[in-house]
Formats: structure tokens, sequence, C-alpha cells
């Protein structure tokens, strides 16, 4: 059972830039061929949306694990977590960061989480994940935690 999922969308901004695709191409096919330089520009940047959206991790809360993006970490090796925002989430992502923590973090997503990582076989100690809404996150992650527990 899905308590929380949140795909990490790039920024608009993120798209926007991506346009510029299509001046650039435009520039080098239309001295060739007009109507190849539209389509070409056109392409060019329904492809580089394309690969933004498929490429754009999955943060995921369930019964059974906690997820970001491809790894998976089963809710009996997660511990506390903590979410940040602001100066707090720049600092967690640079002077705090532990280098053996493992990251998911994206650029345009300014708030992060901080999940402690209770296997005393991982050398992690700690997921920083990015998300825009760490209030839900470690709320979603404490009741799977509890449901977990129970069962």
């Amino acid at each position: 059972m899905t308590i929380y999922r949140e795909r990490l969308w790039a920024s608009p901004w993120v798209f926007l830039s991506t346009a510029l695709v299509i001046p650039a191409s435009l520039l080098v096919f239309l001295p060739i061929n007009r109507i190849a330089g539209v389509i070409v520009a056109i392409a060019l940047y329904a492809a580089c949306v394309a690969i933004l959206i498929a490429t754009s991790p999955v943060v995921e809360v369930t019964s059974e694990h906690f997820a970001a993006g491809r790894a998976r970490l089963p809710l009996e090796f997660v511990g506390a977590a903590q979410g940040f925002e602001g100066d707090e989430a720049t600092l967690e992502r640079g002077q705090r960061l532990d280098a053996r923590a493992w990251l998911l973090i994206r650029g345009w997503i300014s708030p992060v989480v901080t999940v402690q990582v209770t296997d005393a076989n991982d050398p992690t100690p700690y997921w920083l994940v990015s998300t825009r809404r760490p209030g839900e996150l470690v709320k979603a992650l404490a009741e799977a935690r509890a449901q977990h527990s129970r069962s």
C-alpha cells in the first residue's frame, strides 16, 4: 500500500530554459532548409522534455519500504526523518553533508529530508532526499514505521 508518492519533476524554469534548443537548432538548420529547421527544432525540444520527464525520480513510502529513485530501504532499517527548508536545507546539502550519505537531490527542489539508516551493516548513515513536501514525507515515514512495527 502506497502511503506517500511524489515525482520530482523539473521546475518550469528548467523546461523554459530547455526551449533554448529551438533557436539554436534553427540557427543551424534554417540556412539549409526552413521546413527541416522547424521540424528539427520542435523534435529536439520534444526529446529534451521527454528525457526530463522520463528521468524524473519518484520518492515513495509504502507499507514495506521507502524508495527514492531506484534505491529501496526496507522500513525495518528506516530511522528518524527530519525535513529542512530554506537556509537549513542548503546547509544539509553542503556544509553539514556527510560524504557517506546516499543522495537523491535535485537542484531545482530546495527542501530536503534526511532519513537515518539503522542497518548496522550499511555504512551509509542517512539518505538525503529532495522533496517539495518535506513535512508530508516525514509524517508518512513516521506513519509507515509505526504500522510496520505493529505488524
